[in-house]
């Protein structure tokens, strides 16, 4: 049974189909489109590629861009299903005073994260780091109960507020110094450190709470800028969403319970 998970930014659309619904599944494909190119997937990117048989997505974009997205699978006789967050889910916990309102994207991260440490056969802890155009920091304790987190932005909008709010300030992107002598480095490395210290002080916190060491897991388009500079050791994972995805569908599928909450 071919899987196809779809991880929907507020950038870019990520997806990639896979030979069953399981975690460590082969990859039969894979590939990345901005959002403005999505209407091109159905005659470019998807036009030979075998109809999955079942589908899960991930997506923050928008009711208007989910649908441009189910518009390009017309071309398969498929499902289209999408994770919204829920009070559990793949044995985590929701601890948001709303859980339907927790965005998606961190939700599946989350439990892709968790899923990976249990995996390996540890249990800890854990902080979730997601590095895109916004930034996201999750606490996750060692008994699956998602604690909170923070949502700041990221690089770009950071840089992008700046030039709004300051006079004359019009400079590229620099670099990450200890010590910036230019302006286009002290606000690379002013950004950069902003997010590092955010996530150090959860870790703090979450070491705390728990009374043992946390683990961290970094994802995300940005997460390899940032990793160097981070001042706590950070595992980084290239699709942690998708990682998530494969975890909830090899629960949900192949049957589709009534009970299960998809949209």
């Amino acid at each position: 049974m071919s899987f196809l998970a779809i991880d929907v930014g507020n950038t870019r659309l990520k997806w990639a189909l896979y030979e069953e619904p399981s975690r460590g599944a082969k990859v039969l494909a894979h590939g990345a489109e901005f959002l403005e190119n999505i209407d091109k997937l159905a005659d470019h990117a998807w036009a030979h590629l075998p109809a999955p048989d079942r589908m899960l997505g991930c997506i923050v974009a928008g009711e208007a861009v989910k649908r441009r997205v189910e518009e390009q699978m017309e071309i398969w006789d498929v499902m289209p299903k999408w994770v919204v967050s829920t009070q559990t889910e793949a044995g985590l916990v929701n601890g948001y005073d709303h859980p339907t309102r927790l965005g998606a994207d961190r939700w599946v991260a989350m439990i892709g994260a968790r899923h990976r440490m249990l995996s390996r056969g540890e249990c800890a802890p854990l902080i979730v780091v997601m590095v895109g155009t916004a930034v996201t920091v999750e606490a996750i304790d060692h008994d699956g109960r998602f604690l909170g987190g923070l949502i700041m932005p990221g690089h770009g909008i950071m840089l992008r507020a700046l030039e709004s709010g300051t006079a004359g300030l019009h400079v590229p992107t620099g670099e990450v110094k200890l010590f910036p002598t230019n302006t286009s480095d002290a606000l690379t490395s002013g950004g950069t450190y902003a997010i590092a210290g955010a996530v150090a002080r959860m870790v703090d916190h979450l070491r705390t709470h728990c009374a043992q060491e946390p683990q961290c897991v970094m994802t995300g388009g940005a997460g390899w800028k940032m990793a160097p500079s981070m001042s706590v050791e950070c595992e980084l994972v290239d699709n942690l969403i998708f990682d998530g995805l494969l975890e909830i569908a090899a629960r949900r599928f192949p049957s589709d319970a009534s009970s299960e909450e998809l949209t």
